[in-house]
């Protein structure tokens, strides 16, 4: 099984379970991945998503002898039918999704973290831009996401060197929201994921939604997205019940609905 999937406490972990080969992606576990995120987005039992991997490594991104085989699948079918699909529907679920970073992060492998709305990394992983030392182009939506969080300039030099970033630099870019020593890091990423999976889940999805659109948008624009998203949260019961919790004096019991 390539893909480990475990739903608990209305959190759903996907795992990538091919830690022979630093869990780099074959077409087999791309293509389980986009149907394990389509799974989540449909469930109404998964409130909010980890991405995390098995063994010492996150994700080396693209399993490279797939890519040289001659009987594989071409260098832009695997760009455009393994990896876009999954950068697409992790912007697009309406669900919190958590890149549980659990050592070095490569390629598309750190593109797809980043793609996450929130990255929590363990002191000793690490985030690795290696398309150029194989003579090709950031994908996976990082020419995207790196030159936005980091500025054009240091994206730029992380992409033609290739140089290793630790997670405590990663941190301190933003490139990360946050990183735990190793022996803290699976009950931290659970407690947070558990905790998320509780809250207005609708809202959350909006939130995102909002996000995705400020990349394009003047304030007008911005103001006017804020302005629908805002009236449908506020027909939200996770809403109502949020203001009667404050009223009452109360803990919120959230619904996600």
């Amino acid at each position: 099984m390539e893909l480990i999937t475990t739903i608990k406490n209305g959190v759903c972990e996907l795992k990538l379970n091919r830690p022979d080969v630093f869990n780099s992606f074959n077409q087999k576990l791309a293509f389980d991945l986009q149907k394990a995120l389509d799974d989540c987005e449909k469930s109404d039992k998964v409130r909010a998503i980890v991405i995390t991997g098995e063994g010492k490594a996150f994700c080396a991104g693209q399993d490279l002898a797939e890519a040289m085989d001659p009987d594989g699948p071409e260098l832009k079918s695997i760009v455009k039918d393994h990896y876009n699909p999954i950068i697409l529907r992790i912007r697009a679920i309406e669900k919190p999704i958590i890149a549980a970073v659990n050592g070095v992060a490569a390629g598309a492998g750190a593109n797809i973290a980043l793609a996450c709305d929130i990255v929590i990394a363990t002191e000793s992983a690490s985030f690795i831009q290696a398309f150029s030392k194989i003579g090709l182009i950031p994908d996976s939506g990082g020419t995207f996401f790196l030159p936005r969080i980091v500025g054009m300039q240091k994206a730029l030099a992380l992409m033609m060197t290739g140089d290793k970033v630790s997670a405590k630099n990663a941190e301190a870019m933003n490139m990360i929201y946050k990183f735990v020593p190793d022996d803290e890091f699976s009950e931290v990423v659970t407690k947070f994921a558990e905790k998320f999976a509780k809250m207005p889940t609708r809202g959350f999805g909006l939130t995102k939604k909002a996000i995705n659109a400020t990349w394009t948008n003047d304030l007008s624009a911005q103001l006017a997205v804020e302005e629908k998203l805002q009236a449908e949260a506020g027909s939200t019961y996770d809403f109502k019940e949020g203001c009667n919790a404050f009223l009452e004096k109360r803990r919120p019991e959230f619904k996600g609905e």
